[in-house]
Formats: C-alpha cells, sequence, structure tokens
C-alpha cells in the first residue's frame, strides 16, 4: 500500500546514511531476513510439513534435551537454512549456532565475507507442539581484521560489539524485529505480497511495569535477591510495591522479549544453584547478547544481577548466563537487592509461594 516501507527500503536507506557502505552488510541483513521467512513457513505448517526425519529424538549437538520428532526435524531444518542462505550470500567468514558444537567455516568455492554470524535458529521449540510462539534469534559481529578463517576467538566478543542483533517471532503474525543500533524497528510479515512491512518503528520498552515473567517451580535454586524481589511483587498493593503485578511464563524467550518490548515489565532467567557447571541458562552469544541489544536500544535494561550482559566476556561460544531484561528501573532495583545482600543488608525472605498449610487451618 502507498506509503508502507518494506523491510529493503528500510535497510537501504539505513545504508544511505552510512557513507563508507559498501552493501555487503545490507547484502547481509537481506539473507538473515530470507531465512527467517523460509523458517516462518515451515513453522506454519506444521504437522503438515511432513519433512524427512534427519535424526531421532533426544538432545541436540550442544546438549539441549529434544521433545518429540517433530521438533528435531524442525530444528535440523532452520538451522540448515541458516547456514545455506548465508554461506552463499558470501558475507560471512564464519557461523555460530545452538545446533553446532563448533563454529561452522565457510568454505571454497563460497566466499567469505568481512562479518561473523551467530544464532539460535528456532528458539523456544519446546512450544512447538503445542502451537504456541517460537523463533529465531541472530547477532552480527565484525570479523577481526586480517584473519579470513575465523576460530572460536574470534567469535568470542563481548556484546558491546554487535553490529545488528534481532529475532524473528513466529507467532500469530510474523515478526522481524532489528536493531542496527540505531533503536529498535519492528516489521510484520505481509503473506500476501511476500514482504516484511514496518509496523512498529522505534520500539520502546514501556518505563512502567506490571507484569515480571519467571518459572517459579525453580524458586528453591534462586539467589535471596531474586526471592526477595518476587516476593514483594506477590505482595501487590498490601505490599513494599504498593501495588498489584501480574506473572507469566511462555518458555521462549522471543516470545518473552517482545512481550517486554511491546508491553513492559520484567523477564528473568536468574543465577540458580541447580548446577555449578551452569549458573545460567541462556546462551550468552547468541540468545543473551542479541536480546540484551534490542532491550537497551529500547531504552530498557539487560544484567546479570551483577552487571550488563553486553560487558560479559565470553570464555566459550556455548557459555550460559544468568539474564534480567525488561523495564530499566525493574533491572536496577534487583541489582540493588544483589548489591545489598553482598553487603550483608538485605532484608530477610519468607516464601510467599509455598506456604506450609495445615489441614485445619483458617485463612
Amino acid at each position: 500500500m502507498p506509503g508502507e516501507t518494506t523491510f529493503s527500503e528500510f535497510i537501504i536507506g539505513e545504508q544511505r546514511r552510512s557513507p563508507h557502505a559498501t552493501g555487503g552488510f545490507t547484502a547481509l541483513v537481506s539473507d538473515i531476513r530470507l531465512a527467517c521467512k523460509r523458517i516462518a513457513y515451515l513453522v506454519g505448517k506444521g504437522a503438515l510439513a511432513h519433512a524427512p526425519q534427519s535424526e531421532e529424538g533426544g538432545a541436540n549437538r550442544v546438549g539441549e534435551d529434544g521433545a518429540g520428532a517433530g521438533r528435531k526435524r524442525l530444528h535440523v531444518q532452520a538451522n540448515e537454512i541458516f547456514l545455506a542462505i548465508n554461506e552463499r550470500g558470501g558475507h560471512v567468514a564464519g557461523m555460530v549456532s545452538e545446533e553446532l558444537e563448533l563454529p561452522y567455516r565457510v568454505e571454497a568455492p563460497h566466499q567469505r565475507g568481512p562479518y561473523l554470524l551467530l544464532f539460535d535458529p528456532l528458539d523456544g521449540s519446546t512450544n512447538i507442539d503445542v502451537n504456541v510462539s517460537v523463533g529465531s534469534i541472530f547477532s552480527v559481529l565484525r570479523c577481526p581484521r586480517g584473519v579470513e578463517n575465523p576460530a572460536e576467538r574470534d567469535f568470542l566478543q563481548p556484546g558491546g560489539e554487535q553490529v545488528c542483533a534481532g529475532y524473528a517471532i513466529y507467532g500469530p503474525t510474523t515478526m522481524l524485529v532489528l536493531t542496527l543500533g540505531r533503536g529498535v524497528h519492528g516489521f510484520t510479515l505481509d503473506r500476501e505480497i511476500g514482504e516484511f512491512i514496518l509496523t512498529h518503528p522505534d520500539m520502546r520498552v514501556p518505563e512502567e511495569a506490571s507484569e515480571f515473567a519467571i518459572n517459579t517451580s525453580n524458586e528453591r535454586f534462586w539467589e535471596p535477591p531474586v526471592k526477595r524481589y518476587i516476593s514483594e511483587c506477590l505482595a501487590g498493593r498490601n505490599g513494599p510495591r504498593g501495588k498489584d503485578f501480574n506473572m507469566r511464563w511462555v518458555a521462549s524467550l522471543v516470545a518473552e522479549v517482545h512481550r517486554i518490548l511491546v508491553r513492559g515489565g520484567l523477564f528473568m532467567v536468574p543465577h540458580d544453584t541447580r548446577d555449578p557447571a551452569k549458573p545460567g541458562r541462556l546462551r550468552l552469544l547468541y540468545e543473551a547478547n542479541p536480546v540484551a541489544m534490542l532491550i537497551e536500544q529500547a531504552g530498557g535494561a539487560a544484567s546479570t544481577g551483577q552487571g550488563p550482559v553486553l560487558e560479559v566476556r565470553a570464555g566459550s561460544v556455548h557459555q550460559r548466563v544468568p539474564v534480567i531484561l525488561g523495564s530499566r528501573a525493574e533491572v536496577e532495583r534487583i541489582e540493588q537487592y544483589h548489591r545489598e545482600h553482598d553487603q550483608g543488608l538485605d532484608q530477610p525472605y519468607t516464601s510467599p509461594l509455598f506456604n506450609t498449610r495445615s489441614l485445619f487451618s483458617r485463612g
């Protein structure tokens, strides 16, 4: 329709704002868009796709648990789509995927480019069988100067070095949400013309928060500052916060982050004590970093509880971190609670979730 801005028009407009742009980065972002469109088609077909089974159920190559043949099949297809499209494009020197243990090398006859692409091809895939939103997450870094065949160490850059980050969400509508370091913009796929249209320009995280998202079944593993924060929220208007909060949990990072961008609030996968080798649950390079960049570009904040996600130094391509993100004031409150706890100044905590009650108690 007249007046609508397509994704292609938007990216070309951004390219024109950079006097030294060669067009390679624009082409890379367009390749990512194409990969997301093809994955959206597969996800939309669901059980009708009848794709060949590449692997039996179980875990993927980095140890994530599977949940059925259909889910595994889509994981494999989504990964292959990202690899094939971006390898042929000639704009990346290497790629890192949640599905691959080691970085993927772009080999001849394909041309190598000056960027590195990191991605989770199908986030939230435990939701596929129950038809809840899933998505793809991606991050773009510059390949270090002089490096033609990038090794793992070349991908271990802090999140502040990202030149592009975003996600596609495959829900009732398919959306592509993107930042190039100058704000956050959302594009909705018009299926009739096969193009993403700018529908959510300059997305901003609302400052006021009345929702939080956390998996409360893990409460026994949380650190005291997180328990304190949730306790205060659940106390509602009669508690120290003086207002009621709603609790959400979708078990899909993309869906949770999208809700934060649209409605505000807080999303938490905090540090826990379940496994000392895994203090966090989200992968730093291709989950936490890209969503942290999006949230911060939209005026929110993203923290590990101890400091900004975007300042964390990775030790491996699949390193995990705790993540707390959303409305800035709420993230800063939890960081304050961590500081007070470290100084021995925090308030005593009593769980409002699972208070012990007698069968014959009143109330």
